[in-house]
């Protein structure tokens, strides 16, 4: 540690805020930890083991935390001991020796009692350059266990180009730090390293793991989940499966996942895979698509024609929408897509026609009797939708429509109870397929056309009488040019 990060640490331990809430959780932690530091009123052990070829000083085993923890604070449930341990490591009072996730388990794992100068409680609120000589001190020692690991790697890369202008000042401290650590004993060197690492880890975590320091209980039980976090990529045991993070392992016992449960991941897990995703920037050209081709019939953006019915006294344009004579910007709009042309009746009345045509007007009138069953009144609905049955649906139906097996036996199976939504599937299948086949060919049909082109037309009777009042053509000149736009009505417009 930087003497400028100890000598802070030391002038913030002067004035703590002791009721805060955070100081009172630390105080209630350091009284557990004192106690199982306490060997002489039957505290944990701390013991030097042996490994290989080396020894490893100073450490606790999981197991023993937990069953002390199980023992002395009345805990009956291995799990919440488990719990409570892993608060206790999370704001960095134990640490693992042999990780960076900040976490207690119940078997062989070594840990050790973080150093009383190192406690949250004396307010410690290290800087940015103080980690970086942190790093680049360990980057200087050059062992494997003190390699740094991905995370602390790409800080350092990110400090270096903040700090580019001091950085020699920042090596140069970090220089003289491990100068000063190279004259201590061996094993004290090992202890002092560990704890100064885990005093980072509980200030510059591992990513996934909660910031104990950063997080205002207050705040916290106001949210509905705080402690929700992702998992951390460093804290994967030998056995594959992941372990969570410190601060919101569950207190209940695993249960083990059922038959039902399985299905009811599988069946989720199916129907994700089905969602349609689309990219951002796709829906963005959809939505701007969309504002272009409905922009003229929005009256914020475009005057409405002939005028505006609610700031004049002229009633025109209702009229003009209520009319079974479409104007023309009505019968464009038809050719948007399928819902424009429905929600118009004229549009609906031209496109049934069409429909009768071509011998297939049952799907639209199917369609429109379940819109109309979901209007009807409640105790009409069962009877409707069993009259939509025996004409659309049963065997022998005077109006049967074409229905995949699937949409057949769901809405066979809706109607053993009757609803209002009874033929959703139906309805779906047959607006997908009207508007796949049917829709396109109305589109090109002479009934779509000859309404949009009519639209267009000027009346002959109105450009003869111009031309005849203007007295630019004789007698003989006008016969000729009716015959001509009798036969050619684009003509007039040339």
């Amino acid at each position: 540690m930087a003497e400028g990060s100890k000598d802070q640490g030391g002038s913030g331990a002067t004035d703590p805020e002791e009721d805060s809430p955070n100081m009172i959780v630390y105080r209630k932690i350091e009284d557990i930890v004192t106690r199982i530091q306490d060997e002489k009123a039957g505290g944990v052990p701390v013991r030097t083991v042996k490994s290989f070829l080396s020894k490893i000083p100073s450490v606790v085993s999981g197991a023993d935390i937990v069953q002390w923890l199980m023992k002395n604070l009345s805990v009956e449930d291995p799990a919440e001991a488990i719990h409570l341990g892993s608060l206790i490591a999370a704001h960095g009072y134990i640490f693992p020796i042999s990780d960076h996730v900040l976490t207690l388990k119940d078997d062989g794992t070594l840990y050790r009692f973080q150093s009383p100068y190192f406690w949250p409680s004396n307010c410690w609120e290290p800087e940015n350059t103080d980690y970086a000589i942190y790093l680049c001190k360990r980057t200087m020692q050059n062992k494997a266990r003190l390699e740094l690991a991905d995370y602390e790697a790409e800080n350092l890369a990110r400090l270096q180009r903040a700090f580019a202008r001091k950085w020699e000042f920042i090596f140069m401290q970090a220089e003289a730090q491990v100068k000063i650590d190279r004259k201590k004993d061996k094993a004290e060197r090992k202890i002092l390293d560990s704890q100064e690492r885990a005093f980072w880890d509980v200030h510059r975590p591992v990513p996934g793991c909660v910031n104990t320091t950063e997080m205002d209980i207050r705040k916290c039980r106001r949210e509905r989940n705080p402690h929700r976090v992702k998992k951390s990529v460093y804290g994967v045991p030998d056995d594959g499966q992941s372990q969570p993070s410190p601060v919101h392992i569950s207190s209940q016992p695993t249960r083990k996942p059922t038959k039902e449960d399985v299905q009811k991941e599988i069946t989720f897990l199916n129907i994700q895979l089905d969602r349609h995703c689309m990219k951002v920037s796709k829906v963005a050209d959809s939505l701007m698509c969309y504002t272009e081709q409905f922009m003229e019939y929005d009256p914020f953006v475009a005057p409405t024609e002939p005028s505006n019915p609610w700031i004049s006294d002229d009633t025109s344009f209702w009229d003009q929408e209520a009319s079974r004579d479409p104007s023309q910007q009505r019968v464009k709009k038809w050719g948007f897509s399928l819902e424009e042309a429905l929600k118009d009746p004229v549009g609906r009345d031209q496109f049934l026609k069409f429909l009768e045509s071509e011998f297939s007007s049952e799907n639209l009138r199917f369609w429109l009797a379940v819109q109309d069953l979901k209007r009807r009144p409640l105790q009409d609905v069962s009877s409707r939708a069993q009259e939509i049955w025996q004409e659309f649906l049963a065997e022998g139906a005077p109006s049967s429509i074409n229905l995949d097996s699937h949409s057949y036996e769901r809405t066979s199976q809706n109607l053993k109870d009757p609803g209002r939504y009874s033929y959703e599937d139906a309805q779906e299948h047959i607006f997908k397929l009207m508007k796949s086949d049917s829709y396109a060919r109305f589109l090109r049909s002479n009934i779509y056309q000859d309404l949009l082109l009519a639209r267009k037309k000027p009346k002959l009777s109105e450009g003869i009488s111009s031309l005849v009042s203007l007295r630019l053509l004789g007698k003989s000149q006008i016969d000729t040019l009716y015959i001509r736009i009798k036969a050619d009505p684009v003509y007039c417009l040339k």
